[in-house]
């Protein structure tokens, strides 16, 4: 989604301040540096970024790309992927955020499957719901929910795959509002049952949520004009949440 991380490193001054982005981006940063045999050079830190924490924005994996694209900059080196695997492999489960396209990615084993390229996007609207998850306290969860219900997962992931190969964001929209629904058995959202019930009113093609996190919104084709935008805050802020809009995908 259109949404990021920033980081900034100012060649100059004194010794590098810490990196204002918590533990996990200072562990990409050294293990980059050790990687390349590399020493950061006096400078300054800076950061800032769009993205809420702990609510499935892949915040952690966000923070971490942006310190190694930072990074990658301030040595001239060319983006390497396959360093920034290693790297986010040493450090946690990851989502693909590093990759500019869509892909079928392993988390846990850090490998993409398939690439899916950019022919897909969205335009979204959604909300986020009280609280925050931990990923790592509700992985068992998921994957003992995932195992349980492996073979809807299994269609819908086909259906998800046909839909990338076709170029059809109608389908990809359904699958996501498939697995959605079957996150609701694991880590259910408050407002799910509401939001599903007026995706046809509001002509979305589909409801997607986040597996981790709290947050759960509609799919459009195209992006909401004022109106629709203005009925869409109106419904959400009902359920006692404010809409956010931002475009998901490439297309």
């Amino acid at each position: 989604m259109d949404r990021h991380s920033w980081v900034h490193f100012t060649p100059g001054g004194g010794p590098p301040n810490p990196l204002p982005l918590g533990k996990k981006s200072a562990t990409a940063a050294r293990l980059f540096l050790r990687h390349f045999g590399l020493t950061l050079p006096p400078g300054r830190w800076d950061a800032h970024s769009d993205l809420d924490v702990g609510v499935g924005m892949a915040s952690s994996t966000a923070d971490v790309v942006a310190t190694l694209r930072c990074l990658f900059r301030l040595f001239a080196l060319p983006y390497d992927t396959d360093v920034v695997i290693g790297v986010l492999a040493a450090i946690e489960r990851a989502d693909s955020v590093f990759l500019d396209e869509f892909a079928l990615y392993l988390s846990g084993r850090h490998r993409v499957v398939r690439h899916l390229g950019t022919e897909i996007g969205f335009h979204t609207a959604y909300i986020t719901e009280p609280g925050t998850v931990d990923t790592t306290a509700v992985t068992d969860v998921l994957l003992d929910h995932y195992q349980r219900h492996g073979e809807e997962y299994e269609r819908c992931l086909t259906d998800l795959l046909k839909g990338f190969a076709s170029g059809d964001p109608a389908a990809v929209a359904r699958a996501a509002t498939t697995s959605a629904a079957l996150s609701q058995r694991a880590l259910p959202k408050a407002s799910f049952d509401s939001v599903l019930a007026h995706r046809e009113r509001f002509g979305a093609d589909g409801v997607f949520v986040a597996h981790t996190g709290c947050l759960i919104g509609y799919l459009f084709p195209h992006r909401p004009d004022a109106d629709l935008k203005s009925e869409l805050s109106a419904f959400f802020h009902s359920l006692g949440h404010q809409c956010s809009f931002a475009h998901g995908g490439y297309g």
